[in-house]
């Protein structure tokens, strides 16, 4: 009996363990994978994540609007008034392009579509730039102020900047390094008088790059009264109509409301959250200067290359930021090496 209750028990643990073994198995090959390939999986991760989950987003909001609302009885067709939105829409448009500069209004149109995708600084980018500034604190340590400047008079042509191609491509942070690099090398600026005016740069490109973000929410705010001058026309429609049937009245009226309900239901379901996605994209695609002004004003202070580029590194939200390891290979070995590393593991996997 104590053999024929036991085999049971050992069934389950044999397959209990056959189970683990599966599953510790499927972990190790889709880790192998993540590291053979990782830029295959963060690419996809920051643009087509992003892309979808703002769709999702979308999808259940309406869903959950229009389903609640048959639920309750509701005929949908009401809902479907296309010149209160016409109305609507149309009169923000207009008051957003009054209120703001033909670069600003292009500008919002570059920053929803960042939003949309997801483009935002990846590990790749990171990598460059640190590999970058370390490349350029070497020289300044080691090297005379001639050899320096032919770096940043001409970065196109530079060495340097060739070998880190994200940080080549991105012309105004390029600037950026470059300006502060010219006033190392002058020797007369002091420390806080570096970082007080890498403060005010800052400030001065983040307050541009967030312009969009801004005008939307202002549109954003203003959705709600444009609803309700939408709802006033429909009304004044309605009320040239008190001759007609209780139905047929009764049908103008409602479609009013509708321009109520859209301008509140824009304003609060769908251009707000999205402003606020934009603001988070254009906060990620400023971290890169902070990045640059921490590094410099840590070697500045008497800090190897090496160390400066940490204070640096610190600077990247955890959940992006590459480990210390990763970066001291890219510093030191340079992007190739660290390429050339990585082609033997995907081979493997």
């Amino acid at each position: 009996m104590d053999s024929m209750a036991r085999a049971p028990l050992a069934a389950v643990a044999t397959s209990s363990q056959a189970a683990a073994n599966c599953l510790r198995g499927a972990g190790d090959h889709e880790a192998s994978l993540a590291q053979a390939s990782p830029t295959r999986y963060s690419r996809w991760d920051r643009r087509w994540s992003g892309a979808l989950l703002s769709f999702v987003g979308i999808f259940i909001t309406v869903a959950a609007l229009l389903g609640g609302f048959a639920a309750m009885g509701g005929h949908l067709a009401v809902l479907m008034q296309p010149w209160e939105f016409v109305i609507i829409l149309g009169t923000a448009i207009g008051t957003f392009i009054v209120a703001n500069p033909w670069k600003t209004v292009v500008d919002t149109g570059v920053a929803c579509m960042q939003a949309i995708t997801g483009a935002v600084p990846s590990e790749r980018y990171y990598l460059d730039l640190l590999g970058a500034l370390h490349a350029l604190m070497r020289e300044l340590r080691g090297k005379g102020r001639n050899e320096v400047e032919a770096h940043i008079d001409d970065p196109a042509s530079s060495e340097i900047f060739k070998a880190f191609p994200s940080v080549l491509g991105d012309p105004p942070l390029l600037q950026f390094i470059c300006d502060y690099v010219r006033l190392i090398i002058m020797g007369n600026a002091r420390t806080h008088e570096i970082e007080a005016l890498m403060d005010e740069e800052i400030h001065t490109i983040v307050k541009a790059k967030l312009a969009p973000y801004n005008s939307m929410v202002v549109v954003s705010e203003a959705l709600p009264a444009l609803g309700i001058v939408a709802a006033v026309l429909g009304v004044i429609k309605a009320m040239g109509a008190l001759d007609q049937s209780p139905k047929l009245l009764g049908g103008f009226i409602g479609a009013a409301l509708v321009g109520t309900f859209a301008g509140i239901f824009l304003s609060y379901g769908v251009l707000s959250p999205f402003a606020i996605k934009i603001k988070m994209t254009r906060e990620k695609r400023c971290r890169p200067y902070i990045i640059v002004k921490q590094t410099l004003l840590a070697f500045m202070n008497g800090a190897m290359p090496q160390i400066a580029v940490e204070h640096g590194r610190k600077m990247i939200a955890s959940g992006e930021r590459p480990s210390i390891d990763v970066v001291e290979n890219e510093t030191i070995a340079g992007p190739k090496a660290v390429a050339t590393e990585a082609e033997p593991k995907a081979a493997r996997a």
